[in-house]
């Protein structure tokens, strides 16, 4: 792998279920704008975030948090960074390498049902566009 923006252990918030040794790979359909397949697989160094990304996903299914590991060459998300927070302290990122379920976080901070309905309405009425 190229440069070490981070050492990690880094985290997947979803409402997919996973067992320990699959991968996450690109080519999904985003969970914020259906209609775009993504070219890359997301992931923060910050639980938190990572458990926002889990409540937030659409469906009814209980939200899971994994710590992964890249199998390859990652970047800062330019859809958070360079857009809404310069610097990185939400320790975003993305690489179009697959990332490695390492294990499921158990405990996690969730969100109320409150909270996670204002960031779906929030999410929904957004217009800015996915760096792909």
């Amino acid at each position: 792998m190229g440069n070490v923006l981070d050492a990690g252990p880094f985290y997947h918030g979803t409402k997919a279920e996973l067992g320990i040794g699959d991968f996450l790979v690109a080519g999904h359909r985003s969970n914020f704008r259906p209609e775009i397949v993504m070219n890359h697989v997301y992931f923060s160094a910050r639980l938190d975030i990572a458990g926002l990304a889990a409540d937030v996903a659409p469906g009814d299914d209980a939200g899971h948090v994994y710590v992964v590991e890249p199998t390859g060459d990652f970047e800062d998300d330019p859809n958070v960074t360079d857009k809404r927070f310069p610097g990185n302290p939400t320790r975003s990122y993305r690489s179009s390498e697959p990332l490695r379920i390492v294990e499921e976080v158990a405990d996690w901070p969730r969100l109320s049902e409150e909270a996670v309905q204002r960031w779906r309405e929030r999410i929904s009425k957004s217009d800015g566009e996915i760096i792909n």
